[in-house]
């Protein structure tokens, strides 16, 4: 059974920092890209950062960001400890939103896609 466990999300004042991890179970963690999605209130779901997986030929551990977090959050992972993290700096009003963490793997044209149940992140004063 896939578990993806989030943890660290919580109430932080604007210009705070707050460090995510997503705990991985039942994959092999370091064949698959891992991923922070969040959904803020009223908005859809969308790509925070990302990191692709130790099959990514010459990129791996390639990282993007959404452009609204470049210089502030860094997305790391610990292949030994099945771990990602989500460091996030200089944090906003508009960073506020539940934080899922996601693995994503192409088998031979099938995609395996795995979500979290979600951290909540409250950037307020």
């Amino acid at each position: 059974q896939v578990q993806l466990v989030e943890s660290g999300g919580g109430l932080v004042q604007p210009g705070g920092s707050l460090s995510l991890s997503c705990a991985a179970s039942g994959i092999t963690f370091s064949n698959y890209a891992m991923a922070w999605y969040r959904q803020s209130p009223g908005k859809e779901r969308e790509l925070v950062a990302s990191i692709t997986s130790s099959l990514t030929a010459a990129a791996i551990g390639k990282t993007t960001y959404a452009d609204s977090v470049k210089g502030r959050f860094v997305i790391s992972r610990d292949n030994a400890k099945n771990t990602v993290h989500l460091q996030m700096n200089s944090l906003e009003p508009d960073d506020t939103g539940v934080y899922f963490c996601n693995a994503v793997r192409n088998v031979f044209g099938h995609l395996r896609n795995y979500w979290g149940q979600g951290t909540e992140v409250t950037v307020s004063s």
